[in-house]
């Protein structure tokens, strides 16, 4: 539990994120304070570098905040591993799938009442984890994710660029290597452009996308570039406690980890664990 009458903390906002900007910082920090927190420090990402449990232990701030997108939070929380304090997060992006996990609400004046009056407990909630980080909301694997950089582009509101990475992704999710699951008897014959890796209480739940014709190709691109994966045609693959991926070719596998590129090699070990550091929850984890 934690007592906000006499906490001290810093808050990490990201001003690129999908409800970031001066006047929601200055919202955040005056929600924070008028429920007794002092804010101590605010640190802009990715301009100010990663905050440390170091820095905050001399700071005597015991509670960081992050009120950014998915990404960022992943960042910073892994950047925090191992740390004694306590990480809040507060929904500052665009999906918000972390936040949706820990608090099931995305209105940042309830989640601050209810940790504000005690109504909190710190959680170490599953991850998966591979060579290339964590994934605290989820993972995608497989030449599908060449379709977050359309999604990029529309954000910007840049058609050229859009276009050109819409005619990439198309190439690339069509005529790449499939992403195989060696240990999985319900694997589709040829594998699948996209698996999705969503950790959980129970494990590692895996979730294969395809598309068997042109009408599901176009759904799913739809749904791949809004972020809405469930959406498009997929087979459900089971909970498990770490999955093997690999491609027919050998060739490396292209992530999203909670939204931000990163790459593991052919046969990689995806693994659920617990996070390295303390996560306040207001809700149960779905």
């Amino acid at each position: 539990m934690m007592d906000g009458n006499t906490a001290c903390c810093w808050l990490m906002v990201n001003p690129s994120s999908g409800s970031n900007d001066d006047s929601s910082t200055e919202m955040i920090v005056a929600a924070l304070t008028t429920r007794g927190w002092t804010v101590d420090r605010v640190i802009a990402f990715p301009d100010d570098p990663l905050p440390t449990g170091a820095a905050l232990d001399a700071a005597g701030a015991a509670m960081m905040v992050i009120y950014t997108g998915d990404g960022s939070m992943n960042a910073a929380i892994s950047h925090l591993e191992g740390w004694g304090g306590q990480v809040l997060v507060l929904p500052g992006g665009t999906m918000n799938l972390l936040p949706l996990r820990l608090h099931r609400s995305i209105n940042v004046g309830t989640i601050l009442d209810v940790v504000a009056g005690g109504g909190s407990r710190p959680v170490r909630p599953h991850c998966v984890r591979c060579d290339a980080g964590i994934a605290l909301a989820g993972l995608l694997v497989g030449p599908g994710t060449a379709w977050s950089r359309v999604r990029e582009s529309m954000r910007k509101l840049d058609l050229a660029d859009m276009a050109k990475e819409t005619v990439d992704a198309i190439r690339t999710t069509s005529g790449g290597p499939c992403v195989l699951l060696p240990d999985n008897r319900l694997m589709r014959d040829g594998g699948y452009p996209l698996v999705e890796l969503t950790p959980g209480e129970h494990g590692v739940q895996i979730d294969g996308y395809f598309a068997a014709d042109a009408a599901d190709y176009a759904g799913q691109a739809w749904a791949l570039m809004r972020r809405r994966f469930r959406e498009g045609p997929h087979d459900r693959l089971g909970i498990a406690d770490s999955t093997v991926l690999t491609t027919a070719d050998g060739s490396a596998l292209p992530c999203l980890l909670d939204g931000e590129p990163a790459v593991c090699v052919s046969g990689s070990r995806f693994v659920v664990a617990p996070c390295g550091v303390d996560l306040l929850a207001t809700a149960h984890d779905a």
